[in-house]
């Protein structure tokens, strides 16, 4: 595994993974914007669609292993976590804005 492509937060995932075959992280993969056949390909096994020429930022969710091995190819730039948002119940008071 190459750790110096991981953000923090998907290396500090990785560690708290039971299961390496379990595609239980959802990634964002940053590759090299033009990609050859053999890098679709291994993209495409993993379950990634719409791999083509020109893109560069992938979503998927992926395990332990996929991971390592993604993070090994010279054409991903890096990964980063993906991490569910939230949205935040809170009304804003207009008047005290200084509107």
């Amino acid at each position: 595994m190459n750790y110096q492509k991981l953000d923090a937060a998907l290396a500090t995932a990785l560690n708290d993974v039971q299961d390496s075959e379990e595609t239980s992280l959802r990634v964002f993969i940053h590759t090299e914007p033009i990609l050859d056949s053999a890098a679709t390909t291994v993209l495409e096994s993993l379950g990634i669609s719409g791999v083509t020429t020109g893109k560069d930022i992938f979503t998927a969710t992926l395990s332990q292993n996929a991971i390592s091995q993604l993070s090994e190819q010279p054409w991903v730039k890096y990964l980063k976590r993906s991490q569910q948002l939230r949205l935040v119940n809170k009304k804003i008071n207009i008047g005290k804005l200084g509107v």
